[in-house]
């Protein structure tokens, strides 16, 4: 039987890891006969199967000047109070709206019970999930226990409420196993794992006409080395490591940085760039010439960050802290070599699987710029770590994987005989 799924989120656009997942959950549901359908403010979806709300993202001015009232005090003014329950009637007719326009079965709130960024968009789900008793799988990425700036905070009875609710109607769903124990201890709450993915069955897009050019748009010359760094700059990534790997490999190599800083401030960016520079590295920031498509935009070629990867010599992941990790898995997907930093997420989940992977532990030592030094210059090396890195994505990562664990929660709602497949 088909069964309407409507995503719901801040945002569905770009490339973000939430939109991502959200792409990549829409395409298992599709190609089994159960169309999707998208919620949020902002949106790249098509818009026949797109609802645009007025007040669901979290850089809607309405919703900032809520949140810089919030967070570090523990009074709450009466008008707040009354201003997020006005946003939330608001949301909440959307939401039936929403519902009631595309015939919503299944609705799959995505990190919107989970981080408090828009408290009104919480809790008008939490009352309407409540209400109508809509079967739903709530997605989470990140948890505000995760991030210390939620911690004080004027609104501790809505995050009791909300973050997230423990409905019967509501199925709960996890990225990792830390968030999976932390949400049981702290809530109650039992969960299911389902880890990030992708399209392991499907090779990745190679070189190809367009993107032939890449290097020389990048003013990279053919033996330069090409190490790539495939995240935004942000603190958390710990982009400093791989610098000094690259100053310390003493190879001529051209360190390419993918992304901007995006919403989390430019001072990090500024300490990437000095560092650098401090360091003798050439280190191309792109971002300019990277978009969620291929475009030719002021006369300029725009590329997407999948026509860098088959460039890539080596691929560097410092990160301190990860959900999960998404550019690890597009690594490994695009059969590169990588140095990955034993975050704990990582640590726990993906380590264990026996990935053929350089690892540092918070800092390089000499074994490992020796160790990436042997990957670059052994060919037969690298495509045997490449290949069984391939070969386990497959087996613990892949569509096929989301699939399974997606109808055995469509199985709980709709019994084995009755759910999307049938």
């Amino acid at each position: 039987m088909q069964k309407n799924v409507g995503f719901v989120s801040f945002r569905i656009a770009g490339t973000d890891g939430v939109s991502l997942e959200i792409k990549k959950w829409a395409d298992i549901f599709e190609r089994n006969n159960c169309p999707c359908y998208y919620f949020a403010e902002e949106l790249d979806t098509p818009p026949e199967v797109s609802y645009q709300s007025q007040y669901a993202h979290f850089k809607n001015p309405l919703i900032e000047e809520i949140n810089s009232r919030i967070y570090g005090t523990s009074k709450r003014d009466p008008d707040l109070t009354a201003k997020i329950h006005h946003y939330r009637k608001r949301i909440k007719q959307e939401l039936h709206e929403f519902v009631d326009k595309f015939k919503i079965d299944l609705l799959v709130p995505q990190n919107a019970l989970t981080i408090p960024l828009n408290i009104s968009l919480a809790l008008a789900l939490t009352e309407f999930i409540a209400e109508t008793e809509i079967k739903t799988i709530a997605h989470h990425h990140d948890f505000f226990w995760e991030r210390k700036r939620f911690l004080r905070n004027c609104v501790w009875d809505y995050f009791n409420m909300a973050y997230p609710p423990h409905l019967p109607s509501i199925e709960h769903v996890v990225i990792n196993s830390s968030g999976q124990n932390q949400l049981a201890l702290r809530t109650g709450i039992s969960s299911t794992l389902i880890p990030n993915v992708m399209d392991f069955e499907d090779p990745a897009p190679g070189k190809d006409e367009y993107n032939a050019d890449i290097r020389q748009a990048l003013g990279i010359s053919d033996d330069e080395i090409l190490i790539l760094q495939p995240t935004r700059v942000v603190q958390r990534k710990g982009i400093e490591h791989a610098i000094e790997l690259v100053s310390r490999l003493g190879e001529k190599a051209v360190f390419v940085i993918s992304h901007a800083s995006g919403d989390e401030g430019h001072e990090y960016e500024s300490r990437v760039h000095d560092f650098a520079r401090l360091m003798g590295i050439r280190a191309v920031f792109v971002s300019e010439l990277i978009a969620d498509k291929r475009e030719i935009k002021d006369g300029k070629k725009i590329y997407t960050l999948q026509d860098i990867y088959p460039y890539a010599d080596f691929v560097t992941y410092p990160s301190l802290i990860e959900g999960f990790g998404n550019a690890f898995l597009e690594t490994i997907y695009f059969k590169k070599p990588i140095l990955v930093n034993n975050y704990s997420i990582y640590s726990t989940d993906i380590k264990p699987k026996g990935f053929d992977v350089i690892e540092m532990d918070d800092f390089i030592t000499d074994e490992t710029v020796e160790e990436v030094k042997e990957v670059l210059g052994n060919p037969e090396r690298c495509r045997q770590m490449v290949e069984k890195n391939y070969r386990i994505a497959l087996c613990f990562y892949s569509y096929k994987v989301l699939e399974e664990k997606l109808w055995d929660l469509m199985t709980r709602f709709w019994g084995a005989s009755d759910n999307c497949r049938g």
